[in-house]
């Protein structure tokens, strides 16, 4: 099988502008602390670490119609939407180091635009405990974090539908979402209205991960560009405590473990989020050393080798 680049790029994005709560701006340092770059470089990979962008302070105010925060918001998606484009231009796999989730749309935006480009067809994983399908109609927060997969589906402020010049950035059936396991009500209708394919834990409780991952993972041939989107809340609290929105039951670090290896036997990854790490409130930097372990099992690792 063909496997990923091993040419890599590390770029921080220290921001809490799109959460509620303060403390993800400071996991890209958590990431470098728990070793994620030389992890990587001890398989193989070439590693290159472009520091962290620099973007607006997050000036902790209230919604205003609707919204949080949207001009720093904006002008951070933009920073993380040239900075992923500029990377897979120049050959290199793209990593983003978060940093709250409302990134993921900067960062899916730049990914989707090189993929017209160059004629890719894109799948997005979004690995996550929350689908981040909401509209400021339907979220009383107004939090930003919590609506970046609906404004790449264009469903949002223009400033943010249109970051990358037009809308939709992405189509629903691009995205596959993984773990799944808090979705607001008003957020259920807008998700089955999109029609977004969505493996929540009860699906993946009843078939089992290999099972929904091998759904998730279909259809994708040799001209596919596969982006990971890894919110840290994805897994169970119970081995990730350093995230600012814990939800019960999700993954077992077997589970996750799987999850990786399994994206990686595809040798389709082309770029990678990994976001909402918050060291503030995680213990001795447990969740940063076990994000760095499953990103490890993205990149080859497992018990034995396998052809």
């Amino acid at each position: 099988m063909s496997r990923i680049s091993p040419l890599v790029t590390l770029i921080g994005a220290p921001t809490d502008v799109g959460a509620g709560h303060r403390g993800a701006r400071l996991g890209p340092e958590a990431l470098r602390i728990a070793g994620l770059g030389e992890a990587l470089i001890a398989r193989g990979v070439e590693v290159l670490d472009r520091g962290n962008l620099d973007g607006p302070r997050n000036p902790w105010l209230d919604a205003v119609d609707g919204y949080r925060h949207i001009a720093e918001v904006t002008e951070w998606n933009r920073l993380v939407m040239e900075a992923m484009h500029a990377e897979l231009s120049g050959g290199r796999m793209p990593i983003l180091l978060g940093g709250d989730h409302c990134l993921g749309l900067g960062s899916i935006t730049g990914v989707a635009g090189w993929c017209r480009e160059n004629g890719k067809k894109l799948r997005v994983l979004w690995l996550d405990a929350h689908a981040d399908f909401n509209t400021s109609e339907v979220t009383p927060s107004g939090n930003i974090h919590g609506m970046p997969v609906a404004c790449l589906c264009g469903l949002g402020p223009q400033a943010l539908t249109h970051l990358g010049g037009s809308a939709p950035a992405i189509r629903a059936e691009d995205v596959r979402q993984i773990g799944i396991r808090s979705v607001d009500e008003g957020e259920r209708r807008l998700i089955r209205q999109h029609g977004l394919d969505v493996y929540d834990m009860r699906y993946i409780d009843e078939i089992g991960m290999r099972a929904a991952m091998e759904e998730a993972l279909d259809g994708m041939d040799e001209n596919t560009h596969l982006h990971v989107s890894f919110d840290v809340d994805f897994l169970d609290p119970s081995i990730a405590p350093g995230v600012g929105t814990t939800v019960l039951g999700g993954p077992t670090y077997r589970e996750a473990s799987l999850v990786m290896e399994m994206i990686c036997d595809t040798g389709k990854l082309g770029s990678l989020d990994i976001m909402e790490l918050n060291p503030l409130i995680d213990d001795h930097n447990r969740t940063a050393t076990l994000a760095v372990d499953l990103v490890e099992s993205l990149f080859g690792k497992s018990t034995l080798l396998r052809d």
